[in-house]
């Protein structure tokens, strides 16, 4: 009796295996296209506004550019050479620094026991979360003007009140030893939107680890080091790098703060890398220097983080692996 054999579909006509192929590359490359297509308004702004003024800013940066004429003189690398002589770059670079060490860990605690505190909060917790939120919307310059009364070294709410304990306040404004911690005063106004992340992951900590660690005798200081913390290590690790990047940038209260008015005498330790920067592009108009700034900036952060990842990476705990 001869055995019959049930071909595979398609196997008899070995052409419809090749059509279907096509038909699927086809339809992956409509698919892309249509992608492409959405996110099109994306990459044409990042070419224009980000990529494009980068390469320009580079091609500035190795020359003598002015404005008004929109002429290029090239003169090697002389304005980065100046940044090594002028002094001011040193010390802007400095104040910056020591901000960024001051500021990102006080940010980092003080947006941490916020989300704790938030995330405690059983009823009316929508209200308290928009409370907190509301200092993040504040515009700037209604900030600083509110900050320039709080801090004032003789009439300040701050003063006042520290006066009425029996301390004497010091001059925020104008004493160089307290105008980098005036402007950090001023960021934790805003650390919101770190308290916002904090709170998310707080939230997808499994509350199954803390039963656990309750069964176990753990208290709440053991419950925080042993579990919170290493659940929500990879939204501090992305915290820490964003508000280091920021704090090297921070330009708009440091400026507010001090530099707006320019008949009043400023203290040398309020002149930040930012603020350097802007008064060589837009007052001296040395835009080849300031382009070269930048780009020294860029390199500087682009280092920092690299470290932050490397190092970062040993302590952060990814519940899928790594």
């Amino acid at each position: 009796m001869a055995q019959s054999t049930v071909a595979p579909p398609d196997a008899d006509t070995p052409g419809k295996g090749s059509a279907r192929r096509v038909r699927t590359t086809k339809y992956n490359r409509r698919e892309a296209l249509a992608g492409y297509l959405f996110i099109s308004p994306w990459i044409i702004g990042f070419l224009v506004f980000t990529a494009g003024t980068m390469i320009y800013s580079l091609v500035i940066s190795f020359s003598d550019y002015n404005l008004a004429t929109n002429a290029m003189r090239p003169v090697g690398t002389s304005n980065y050479a100046e940044l090594l002589d002028n002094p001011k770059v040193a010390t802007s670079l400095g104040n910056t620094l020591f901000y960024a060490v001051l500021a990102v860990p006080l940010e980092i605690c003080f947006a941490l026991f916020l989300a704790l505190l938030l995330n405690g909060v059983g009823r009316g917790a929508g209200f308290f979360r928009t409370v907190f939120y509301l200092p993040k919307m504040t515009p700037m310059v209604a900030t600083a003007s509110i900050f320039l009364l709080l801090l004032n070294g003789n009439t300040g709410a701050i003063n006042q009140g520290l006066r009425f304990l029996g301390i004497s306040g010091p001059q925020w404004l104008v004493d160089p030893a307290w105008v980098k911690p005036s402007v950090v005063l001023m960021a934790l106004w805003g650390v919101s939107g770190t308290m916002v992340i904090f709170l998310a992951a707080l939230k997808n900590v499994p509350r199954d680890l803390y039963e656990v660690a309750s069964l176990d005798g753990a208290g709440p200081v053991r419950k925080f080091f042993s579990i919170t913390l290493p659940m929500i290590s990879g939204a501090m690790f992305f915290n820490v790098i964003i508000l280091t990047i920021a704090a090297f940038q921070v330009f708009d209260s440091a400026y507010l703060l001090f530099w707006r008015d320019q008949n009043n005498a400023v203290p040398e330790s309020s002149l930040f890398y930012a603020v350097y920067l802007f008064q060589e592009a837009f007052r001296q108009f040395n835009f080849g220097f300031a382009a070269a700034m930048a780009w020294l900036l860029f390199v500087i952060l682009m280092i920092l983080t690299f470290i932050q990842v490397k190092v970062g990476n040993r302590f952060v705990y990814y519940e899928g692996g790594r």
